[in-house]
């Protein structure tokens, strides 16, 4: 029997791969990928804080909301107490609708990745010309407002079409951060040449961690906690990249944030044994030492 597949990338075990090593000689790479989103009223997708009647869905547009207009402010303040840079995951719409917290952000020198026009769609229902045309849309916003292009890419809900890759790679994309399967960057093959593919968190995430399987503001940050432990013990093995995915409404909560202080301040207490960095900063290092192998195309 053959399954069916995507000749993507090609099965390694982690632990039969090139050695290397991140900047000062260090084994583990941790980003805080920051989502900045903005929905429509009234209509389209969104995640729930309960379950929503019909639209308008006040309860839940509301919810949503208080991320862009309190807690991303909050975040702000906590990023900058604990010094940690971040990967801003920014839907295009937040241009428009919220133009005073992205110019925060580009003050303080965080990496804009490119996470679509708004989670109020997903980009995989389109064909591939309509999808080409939202990448090309928010790019542009994204390039316009920055003055440089976004380099890396995580589509709204994480949401991909067959040729998803091959899109990105073709709008000069060099890495997205869609594919969650591995500990360590992996190269991709697309029509348009390689695609990196960095670790980026399923389960180190506020959205499938509270809202999916409710867990508490405790557990986690506690799971922030034992799984970047885990991690930089098993990086004495091999070099590893750790992010955690953050959403302002829902960790911008303020008991959720006090939490998120703990964890964070962790992490931040190792910062000579880590690499705390951007995933843009990933590439880079990686892409430098280890370059993509010859059958990409």
């Amino acid at each position: 029997m053959t399954l069916a597949g995507h000749d993507r990338y090609d099965y390694a075990p982690i632990t039969r791969r090139q050695s290397f090593d991140w900047p000062g000689g260090r084994k583990l790479a941790v980003y805080v990928g920051l989502n900045l989103e903005h929905f429509a009223f009234g209509e389209g997708l969104g995640a729930e804080l309960a379950p929503g009647g019909p639209q308008p869905d006040v309860l839940n547009y509301a919810w949503r909301d208080y991320g862009n207009r309190v807690g991303a402010w909050r975040m702000l303040e906590l990023l900058d107490e604990l010094d940690l840079p971040a990967t801003v995951l920014a839907n295009s719409a937040m241009y428009g609708y919220a133009p005073e917290l992205m110019a925060e952000h580009h003050a303080r020198g965080d990496e804009i990745a490119g996470h679509g026009r708004t989670n109020s769609e997903r980009q995989s229902v389109l064909d591939p010309d309509a999808e080409r045309a939202l990448i090309a849309e928010a790019t542009a916003v994204l390039t316009d407002a920055e003055g440089v292009a976004p380099r890396g890419w995580l589509s709204p809900w994480i949401a991909e079409s067959r040729v998803t890759p091959d899109l990105l790679a073709e709008a000069g994309y060099r890495y997205t951060l869609n594919w969650c399967m591995d500990d360590q960057p992996v190269w991709m093959r697309t029509d348009h040449g390689p695609l990196l593919a960095i670790p980026y968190p399923q389960e180190v995430n506020d959205i499938p961690a509270v809202v999916a399987r409710k867990d508490g503001a405790a557990q986690f940050a506690d799971m922030i906690i034992d799984n970047f432990d885990e991690m930089l013990e098993q990086s004495a093995r091999q070099p590893l990249v750790m992010g955690i995915a953050l959403h302002p409404y829902i960790v911008g909560q303020p008991y959720r944030l006090r939490h998120l202080r703990r964890a964070l301040a962790h992490i931040a207490a190792h910062r000579d044994d880590i690499w705390i960095t951007t995933a843009g900063a990933v590439f880079d290092r990686f892409a430098r030492l280890v370059p993509p192998p010859s059958r990409t195309e």
